[in-house]
């Protein structure tokens, strides 16, 4: 008999699309690990997500400092729990011109969206394959099929995940893991505000999804094992039309849907 207890472990799940698909997972009877860096909203949420009646273990970890991941990876090996299934949810981006954004918070972005989602991936899909069971959903974007400007690292960072997460995939496909890149378009989350894009041309003038609708299409792929899902009609569009487009005619499409206007008057 099985002594451990098995969790589903989700970053960036006290807000936004992370909240929702860790609201999911307790609906389903998951036991939840859920990491984020403010300890007063993971107090918060654990609260709501415990009314499923589950075990939820709440670590505060900063994902922008490396090291953080493998912190995170061992303060769990610790505590002797397994990990069925990860969800590398946290990520942020930095909105203006490249030339004029500040360089550190860029590269932030990067160990941030990049360097911690690939240690967090490393470390328990080993866990995964020597159990023979594991998924991972990998909150890749729309934005990783076209060329950002005002975006240009975010939108490089999430190419590189979905890349990253197709690949492995691949790799990984005789294992009993599975991985699923989840590529969401401009969804009303927190992310503008964090990015300093609360100007630019789509939240202003765009239809921001649901992140509820987000996360739920997230989760069905995941536990359907699909290797990747583009929630919302639209982006699924824009991703076909995309796929025709040459990148040069798509930067300059996306150059004036991210650009600055002026904000609306309330």
């Amino acid at each position: 008999m099985d002594s451990q207890k098995h969790f589903a472990l989700i970053t960036g799940a006290t807000s936004g699309i992370g909240f929702e698909l860790a609201k999911l997972f307790a609906k389903d009877n998951f036991n939840l690990i859920i990491v984020a860096r403010d300890q007063q909203k993971l107090e918060s949420t654990t609260a709501v997500l415990e009314q499923q009646g589950i075990e939820v273990i709440a670590i505060s970890k900063d994902l922008f400092l490396p090291g953080a991941a493998e912190e995170l990876y061992e303060h769990i090996q610790a505590l002797g729990h397994q990990v069925d299934v990860l969800v590398n949810d946290a990520g942020q981006g930095v909105y203006g011109k490249f030339i004029e954004n500040d360089l550190k918070r860029e590269l932030d972005i990067i160990q941030l969206n990049i360097a911690s989602l690939i240690t967090l991936t490393k470390l328990f899909v080993k866990d995964m394959v020597a159990n023979g069971t594991g998924k991972i959903l990998n909150l890749a974007s729309i934005a990783s099929k076209a060329p950002g400007p005002y975006q240009a690292v975010y939108h490089g960072t999430k190419a590189f995940v979905h890349s990253f997460s197709e690949a492995i995939r691949n790799e990984l496909k005789d294992t009993g893991v599975s991985v699923t890149s989840l590529l969401p378009g401009a969804t009303d989350t927190d992310f503008f505000r964090k990015a300093d894009m609360l100007n630019a041309k789509i939240v202003q003038e765009g239809e921001l999804a649901d992140p509820q609708k987000v996360a739920q299409d997230g989760y069905d792929a995941l536990l359907a094992g699909q290797d990747m899902v583009v929630s919302g009609f639209k982006n699924k569009v824009q991703i076909a039309l995309g796929n025709v487009t040459p990148d040069s005619i798509q930067a300059t499409q996306m150059e004036k849907m991210q650009e600055p206007v002026e904000p609306k008057k309330d």
